[in-house]
């Protein structure tokens, strides 16, 4: 099987979230599940609330929808979406 590479964008709660705190307790969710951390970024929304962009690679053998469930119950994060995902290797 592939590799897929994946992105999620996760909306904190409010702008008073620690956005460095949220983005290590996603990097060592996505290792737990199987998948490679690649990047973060922060992308701002309106009125001085910021969404975290998170890049990874994860095996298409696996649900991701089970890894963005995941993602959902880290403290901070109101939403989480995919919002895009293409095989990158096999």
């Amino acid at each position: 099987m592939g590799t897929s590479a994946v992105q999620f964008k996760l909306m904190p709660k409010n702008i008073d979230e620690n956005l460095k705190e949220i983005v290590e307790k996603a990097k060592k969710e996505i290792e737990r599940m199987g998948g490679k951390f690649s990047s973060s970024e922060e992308i701002p929304i309106a009125f001085g609330l910021k969404a975290i962009m998170v890049s990874l690679a994860y095996p298409e053998s696996q649900d991701i929808d089970l890894l963005g469930n995941e993602l959902q119950k880290i403290k901070g994060i109101s939403s989480v979406e995919m919002t895009d995902y293409r095989r990158a290797i096999g």
